[in-house]
């Protein structure tokens, strides 16, 4: 058995109660929707919904199993992976549920969402508890459930096998192929992801997070066996059936052997064979996978078609081509039908990608025997070209042609298994572009036309290629922001002006090899124009209010996938042997340019993250990443200087390494856990898009028939009816442009949300203006529609809400013209509620200035709130406005200090009242968001975070003894100091989620954020029962539960301590170590005292200094290392620097004594050598003590951080000179005036020994 009963029991009481309060909170949900004023936000409260709901089944079914067989390992760790699946689900539901709450409209539906929200919110921490205590009692018995989990899966895949023998395998109800496709996708995505969190966490030794890998890995393997059955269940292929369960066989198989293998090398992590078996394995459940996704429907013919590209490969070897008796011109005619038919096969690869896998597998046939025709054209061309040279050429553009397709069709079936992965539509889009611009490469190579002909045709296919990024614009295409969209617009527009005006030009004085120039020149411009036409047109979609807004995830994976392509690409750029030097430096720069981006996504990533296993991995990748870049680099460096084959085979020899690392990377990041959720564009915003598509797909058309214009102009430039033609498509052309950036301009974000929301905010300050008068006039009557409490806790939740936004808009403002409209409506939906609330509460007051103070610091904040939307349209989300930034940053900070000051007199009023609903809501929130990471602020250490949080917790002790002490004596007083608690634990959850980013203990970061969130329950429980003495003064019952509750904060307040002491080892022992050496001064101190009064002298008369000189020099070298690992341990681990702090304390306090007793072997007749000598070894303590405060300062601080300036000071090597010139250290050069005391040794000269050289390069920070 796995758990104690009691904890077991607890943890499915914990599950039960807040799966039965989330059906009740989601059964809220459904019921308000019709009274949401603000429906983007009930569609996000209703996918919140939908996440909890898909897992309370998985949390009933693991508490029965439990209950069922109390002593199953196996069902006890399952229950403790639902529940922290269900908790990750229920946080965002509770977050989004309290957001809504002020928008519903009907009082009734508004209180049983509040109060359904926060019972599921209180249940929810109540399990997260359960499942964290349940968890840490696990151990290594993880890794042993997964392996028996994964046997009984292998189980369950031969009993579906027997099925498929019997004709008995029957679809479970809802099971269709389409659903069954896209649930083993994600199932695919999960395992593999898993498998690189596992093995990640062997390598690292980590056992903790080895066990939660190997458990999410088997958990995913139940969905991956769960998918198979739906897959081979929903097919009436016998063999695709046996396939599909073979395959996922073979992963379960695989998989199991992982698991094993990670639990022998976590006994062993520095075990590079069994680290090299961990990644073969690994890399075989990858190629299992693969397998398993080319098994759906339409994925084997796909795999068909390649498979055969990959064999007409083979033919291209041969140099003994068959001769083609055909006219050569005949043979070219047929190469370029072939090409212009290949051409149309990839677009309708492209689009059936994106329907049905039936119509992919139909349109991959189609596309097979295009290729054929256009190899075997090309190979006809070939057979009959006499230079070898020409012909090695053509064989290369073949076999590009070749590689491109496979990568199209690679493409297009993982967008067919599953469109929903991150950028997926962008690389089928430019898998598409690269098939076109090999089959152009191919034409160039094999033919010879007329002047012009190719360039023209060429151009054709690629302007037509980008048609395709118009159809439905709903992911990215590229990284630039609205503004950059316009930017490059117009910029191409005026590129492609010139180059028109320059093909009519060249076209009239018959230069032919300019023209060709021009025609590439403006098909490059039009494809430029056309990705950032359709990069805008999304921007605009997801901008729209109708739209659901994206949410950022831990990683942008579609920028990492991007950035793959990219340094992929540049990769086969570099390694074909027909790119010139040019082209490689380009190479060369594009790869630096993302792996560079791949390193910041990794930083970044690490310090969001909480996870240490995962923060360890991306430090990793980063340190991959930079290690191949710059070995790659080198080897470019050296082809720069000798451009040889030789140089160049090494060069792309050095690429493989970098594509692996970015690889691993990437498959990492791929976890569903770092993902972003992406926006939904709605029909509205479709047609929305449509003035830009319309307009971009006018340019393509017309800029088609103007090159095709061109072309005849190539062959006859004196024919006026091609010039009229060439004028009339120009004409089109430029009106389309116009026309784009007309509505490029138009359509930008935000603008028209920004002057909704004034209106708005005008319209709620004239209800506070006539609210005003009524208190002027007495007039104010209380509203009887909700309570007092009511509205009190209305205001609170709108004024959080609004805070909670303030930076959104100001982010977007300045960086994210899509987010503009989004983040401004969010922030304005609130306004009218706030204004509505605060007029109710200010009814109930009695006092007529409490009212006015309300009423005019609401008005205040909407005031500010105009200030801060208008700031915002300005600026617009274009992040080259830097001069309006500064304004959208003070408007914001304005808006911050009205709601505070909006928050305090809210508090104030309700907490004398009794109202503490809207504190412990704070504190709650505070509770979730101290489970979240920070990026590390550059300016904070973690001692830093360490003073400022034992400060604020002081403080809270304090908070809460003065709450036990007016309890029973002065109940109205508990209200302020119930606010004060709120404020301050706020203040310490913020403090602890940047000690956690800091922090150089992993293992204290989960102990640390336990006792702060258990800190935050007490203060919860406390300020409840402060409220019912509040209500009822005399009641013992309520005194002795406040009584009990301020203890309890107390107790709590210790373990934050506690935790705290315990990630700062280092430090704390840096502050023991100078409370020592304070107490050995001070003894020293003594000891002078005796010997400036000649009482001090040795028990032995017989001995002299020279007994003692060797003990005390080997001392003082020994203190003079231990200095030097003090200082090195400021950038060092807690654990080192408090290593050497006790180093250095006990040598310090050895060397006094060894002092002591060389002072007293000189004897009491010889006081003045007495007190030199001790005066010598206390300066030594000294300057030993104020090098241990620098350090502590310094620990932890970046090398350009005042402290570890002084440190250095403190550390300073200086020059002296004692009859010879040493470098030493300020604590060394007492030490070594220590040495030299004794004026009778001195005359011998071997009692100096050898000189203390101080070496600088040991400090190295």
């Amino acid at each position: 058995m796995l758990l104690e009963r009691k904890r077991l029991k607890k943890l499915e009481n914990a599950a039960k109660l807040a799966a039965s309060n989330a059906t009740q909170c989601l059964a809220a949900a459904q019921n308000s929707g019709q009274y949401n004023s603000n429906m983007p936000m009930h569609d996000q409260l209703i996918l919140e919904c939908q996440s909890v709901a898909d897992v309370i089944p998985k949390v009933v079914q693991g508490v029965k199993a439990t209950i069922g067989d109390p002593e199953s390992t196996a069902s006890q760790l399952n229950l403790i992976n639902v529940t922290e699946e269900f908790i990750q689900a229920g946080q965002p539901l509770v977050q989004v549920a309290k957001a809504a709450v002020p928008t519903v409209t009907d009082s009734a539906s508004s209180m049983q969402l509040s109060s359904k929200t926060k019972a599921f919110a209180e249940s929810l921490g109540e399990l997260q508890t359960a499942a964290a205590k349940a968890r840490d009692a696990c151990g290594p018995l993880e890794l042993e459930s997964a392996l028996d989990t994964i046997a009984m899966l292998s189980e369950e895949l031969d009993e579906f096998q027997r099925a498929v023998d019997a004709f008995n395998l029957k679809p479970l109800p809802g099971d269709n192929a389409e659903n069954a496709a896209l649930q083993l996708s994600s199932a695919t995505k999960s395992v593999g992801s898993s498998v690189a969190q596992l093995l990640t966490a062997a390598s690292q030794g980590d056992a903790k997070y080895t066990g939660i890998a190997a458990s999410g890995t088997a958990s995913a393997l139940r969905d991956l066996t769960q998918a198979t059955r739906a897959v081979a269940s929903t097919t009436n292929d016998r063999e695709a059936q046996y396939r599909a369960i073979e395959n996922a066989q073979s992963t379960v198989g695989l998989a199991y052997k992982v698991i094993e293998e990670s639990r022998v090398l976590l006994s062993d992590p520095s075990n590079s064979q069994g680290q090299q078996r961990l990644h073969e394995l690994s890399r075989q459940v990858t190629q299992s996978l693969t397998n398993c996704l080319n098994n759906l429907p339409g994925q084997k013919d796909v795999d068909d078609t390649i498979k055969a590209i990959s064999e007409l490969n083979k033919h291209l070897d041969d140099d003994n081509f068959p001769r083609c008796e055909k006219p050569y011109s005949e043979i070219q005619n047929e190469l370029n039908a072939a090409a212009s038919q290949l051409n149309e096969a990839v677009g309708q690869v492209v689009a059936s990608a994106r329907e049905s896998s039936s119509t992919l597998a139909k349109s991959s046939k189609m596309y097979g025997q295009a290729y054929e025709d256009l190899v075997e054209a090309g190979l006809n061309i070939a057979s009959q070209t006499g230079t070898r040279e020409v012909r090695n050429q053509m064989i290369t553009s073949i076999r590009t042609v070749s590689k491109t397709s496979i990568t199209l069709l690679t493409t297009a079936k993982q967008y067919n298994a599953d469109p929903t992965v991150p950028n997926s539509k962008s690389l089928l889009s430019n898998a598409a572009r690269g098939v076109t611009e090999a089959i152009n490469a191919l034409i160039d190579s094999c033919t010879s036309a007329a002047p012009g002909q190719k360039e023209c045709d060429n151009a054709v296919r690629a302007i037509q290629s980008m048609k395709s990024l118009l159809d439905n614009p709903s992911q990215p295409v590229t990284d630039l922001t609205y503004f950059e969209c316009l930017e490059n617009v117009m910029e191409k527009s005026k590129s492609l002006g010139e180059g028109m005006t320059g093909i009519a030009n060249i076209a009239k004085k018959a230069e032919y090899e300019p023209f060709g120039e021009a025609v590439k020149g403006v098909s490059d411009s039009i494809c430029g124009l056309v990705e950032s036409a359709a990069q805008a047109a999304y921007l605009v979609g997801v901008s729209d209010p109708s739209s659901v807004a994206g949410k950022p995830g831990l990683v942008d994976q579609a920028s990492l996938m991007r950035a793959s392509q990219a340094i992929q690409n540049a990769c086969n750029q570099l390694t074909n042997p027909s790119s010139s030097k040019q082209q490689v430096l380009s190479a060369a720069t594009i790869i630096a340019k993302h792996t560079s981006s791949l390193c910041n996504t990794c930083r970044l990533a690490s310090g969001k993250t909480s996870n240490p296993v995962a923060k360890r991995q991306f430090v990793r990748s980063a340190t991959d990443v930079a290690n191949a870049t710059a070995q790659l680099v080198k080897e470019i460096k050296t082809l720069d200087q000798e451009y040889s084959s030789e140089n160049k085979s090494i060069c792309a020899e050095a690429t493989q390494p970098l594509i692996n690392a970015v690889q691993g990377l990437v498959n990492f990041a791929s976890s569903s856990e770092y993902a972003s959720v992406p926006a939904k564009i709605s029909p509205k915003a479709r047609e929305a898009q449509e003035p830009i598509t319309s307009a971009a797909k006018g340019i393509i058309d017309g800029s088609c028939s103007m090159i095709l214009s061109a072309k005849s102009l190539a062959l006859n430039p004196k024919d006026p009816p091609n010039w009229q033609a060439l004028a009339n498509h120009s004409k089109c052309v430029s009106d389309s442009i116009k026309k784009l950036v007309s509505s490029i301009r138009d359509k930008a974000p935000g603008q028209k949300d920004c002057d909704n929301a004034v209106e708005k905010l005008n319209g709620c300050i004239r209800d506070i203006d006539q609210a005003c008068l009524s208190v002027t006039s007495q007039n104010l009557a209380p509203r009887t529609d909700q309570s007092a409490k009511t509205f009190a806790e209305q205001t609170t939740n709108c004024a959080v809400e609004i805070s909670d936004r303030i930076d959104d808009v100001r982010n977007s403002a300045k960086s994210e013209a899509e987010r503009l409209g989004h983040s401004v409506n969010q922030m304005a939906s609130y306004f009218q509620p706030l204004v509505n609330n605060c007029i109710g509460s200010a009814s109930y007051l009695l006092n007529t200035k409490q009212q006015t103070l309300l009423l005019d610091q609401t008005k205040t904040v909407a005031e500010c709130a105009i200030q801060l939307v208008l700031c915002a349209k300005d600026s617009g989300g274009n992040p080259k406005a830097v001069q309006l930034h500064g304004d959208v940053d003070e408007s914001a900070d304005q808006m911050k200090d009205a709601l505070n000051d909006l928050t305090k007199t809210i508090e104030n009023v309700a907490t004398q009242a009794g109202v503490v609903s809207g504190l412990i809501d704070t504190i709650t929130s505070a509770i979730a968001k101290a489970e979240s990471a920070d990026l590390p602020d550059a300016s904070m250490s973690y001692v830093d975070y360490q003073t400022r949080m034992v400060s604020t917790v002081k403080e809270i002790a304090r908070i809460a003894q003065e709450i036990s002490t007016k309890n029973g004596e002065n109940a109205s007083s508990l209200g302020p100091l119930c606010s004060n608690l709120s404020r301050h634990y706020v203040q310490l959850a913020v403090d602890c989620r940047g000690a956690c980013s800091s922090s150089s203990t992993p293992d204290v970061i989960p102990i640390l954020r336990s006792a702060v969130q258990e800190l935050g329950r007490a203060s919860i429980s406390a300020i409840k029962s402060a409220s019912s003495v509040q209500a009822l003064p005399n009641d013992t019952f309520a005194q002795k539960d406040l009584a009990e509750s301020a203890k309890n904060v107390g107790d709590k307040v210790s373990q934050v301590l506690s935790a705290l002491q315990a990630g700062s080892r280092g430090t704390q022992a840096c502050i023991n170590a100078a409370s020592t050496v304070s107490g050995i001064i001070g003894d020293l101190d003594t000891t002078i005292l005796f010997a400036t009064a000649g009482t001090l002298h040795s028990e032995n008369e017989n001995e002299s200094f020279a007994d003692h000189r060797e003990n005390i020099l080997k001392t003082a070298k020994a203190l003079v290392e231990d200095t030097k690992t003090l200082v090195a341990g400021a950038a060092s681990s807690q654990e080192q620097l408090a290593s050497a702090a006790q180093n250095a304390v006990s040598t310090i306090l050895q060397l006094s004594e060894v002092v002591k007793d060389g002072a007293s072997s000189l004897g009491s007749n010889n006081p003045e050598a007495q007190v030199m000598l001790l005066n010598a070894v206390k300066d030594v303590a000294s300057a030993l003590g104020d090098l241990i405060q620098a350090t502590k300062s310094a620990s932890g601080k970046s090398v350009n951080d005042p402290a570890m300036i002084y440190l250095k000071d403190s550390a300073k090597v200086t020059e002296i000179n004692y009859e010879s010139d040493w470098l030493t250290s300020d604590p060394e050069e007492e030490l070594i005036r220590l040495v030299l005391t004794d004026k009778s040794e001195r005359r011998d000269s071997d009692i100096y020994g050898k000189p203390f050289y101080f070496d600088s390069e040991e400090f190295c920070f």
